[in-house]
């Protein structure tokens, strides 16, 4: 092939891809096609209010949301009477952990977590430590893993709940959750995990796995922004959690959650988990880690280029990497008109302090703010990987410090 040949050729690949190209689905994932159609007649037709059913408009949507709680429950393997509905993760968060400790501090103050999980659980932590509690923040092994055996050490006859995410929201690492679940168990402990990011990725199993409190979100597995959920262990025919509402009103959602539901938000949610089990099922999303690899594989050909997060087992389309000796700043600038990229949590992007996961990884600050998160997502290309390789490329040479 000519050298001209070669050049059109790239000129009309390049030609076919829409700008700029989305490599951030960590932060959040355009809503599916099929997700909308779904949540479409709950706007204007069947608007009723989920809680007003003496009607047939409440009752519809009463309907529709106990379906959705049934679809999403059985894909998690746990009961509907589990799942509770929220307006996200966050919200499930706050309520997980605010939750059991304002009903649980008579028993004990002391919580154990790791100190990179995402800033909606250290923010309500360290809330929480002004009313008492006592929080130990585990530092994670080099690969950025868990560290089941300062976990071991950290639990006290105080220890009252243990909170560790399910995988990692920037350089997605999957933590031994069915280790933490039965050690937890064995003391005693109620274990939380925020599964936002795992959801849809790995196979998650609450029939066999003791956890007792999970948490997850729509808009990252293309479903709606604003509602989540919060999945609540149950023991022959009771909750074994013990949790107080902090939305209080109404009495909704088991008396747990105030506010009238988001009827047409749980329809896309119940959709949106459906989809993602069908893509667990079909392999779609080993097509989406081989591209993953790929890019890492490139990305790696360049002798200033780390990979955080190489942990053995990790989210199949999270590759997060620091770029040695190069202006950061400059680089992300220079990407972002092409490329859609995070430095890190969605939630504190915009934050210039360098992220708390990739300090605690060892790395410098200069280094952390020179760190790029790429996540891809179902609908990533191999021409948008190898668009994004070149750019990276060329972006990196001119950013380089000499």
């Amino acid at each position: 092939m000519s050298l001209i040949t070669a050049l059109e050729s790239k000129s009309t690949t390049e030609a076919s891809l829409r700008f700029p190209i989305y490599l951030d689905h960590n932060a959040t994932t355009p809503c599916d096609e099929a997700v909308l159609q779904a949540m479409l007649p709950y706007f204007c037709n069947d608007f009723g209010n989920a809680a007003s059913m003496y009607g047939l408009h409440g009752w519809n949507a009463h309907k529709a949301v106990e379906q959705a709680r049934e679809k999403i429950a059985d894909a998690l393997g746990a009961q509907p009477e589990n799942f509770i509905f929220t307006s996200g993760a966050t919200e499930s968060n706050n309520l997980g952990i605010r939750g059991v400790f304002r009903a649980c501090n008579h028993k004990g103050k002391h919580i154990i977590t790791s100190s990179i999980e995402h800033p909606a659980t250290l923010a309500t932590l360290r809330d929480l430590e002004q009313e008492g509690a006592r929080v130990s923040y585990l530092e994670p092994l080099p690969d950025g893993s868990f560290d089941i055996d300062a976990m071991k050490a950290a639990i006290t006859p105080e220890t009252i709940l243990i909170t560790v995410m399910y995988a990692n929201n920037e350089i997605g690492t999957i933590n031994p959750i069915d280790d933490i679940a039965f050690i937890a168990q064995q003391h005693g402990i109620l274990f939380m995990s925020d599964a936002t990011q795992a959801l849809g990725k790995v196979d998650i199993n609450l029939t066999t796995c003791p956890i007792d409190i999970l948490t997850c979100s729509a808009h990252k597995i293309y479903g709606p922004k604003g509602v989540g959920g919060l999945y609540l262990r149950h023991q022959h025919g009771s909750r074994v959690v013990d949790i107080r509402p902090q939305i209080t009103g109404g009495g909704s959602e088991q008396g747990l959650r105030g506010g009238t539901l988001n009827v047409p938000g749980i329809v896309g949610f119940a959709k949106a988990v459906e989809l993602a089990q069908r893509e667990l099922r079909n392999g779609a999303i080993d097509k989406v880690e081989q591209l993953r690899d790929k890019l890492e594989d490139g990305l790696l050909e360049l002798q200033q280029v780390q990979v955080n997060g190489m942990s053995e087992e990790r989210l199949p389309h999270v590759c997060n990497v620091s770029f040695h000796d190069t202006d950061g700043k400059k680089m992300l600038s220079l990407l972002k008109k092409s490329i859609s990229v995070s430095t890190g949590s969605a939630c504190s992007s915009s934050n210039l302090s360098p992220s708390h996961v990739l300090t605690a990884l060892g790395l410098s600050d200069e280094l952390a703010q020179a760190t790029i998160r790429f996540s891809l997502g179902r609908h990533t290309t191999e021409a948008e990987i190898d668009f994004a390789l070149n750019k990276v490329r060329e972006v990196a040479a001119l950013t380089l410090l000499l």
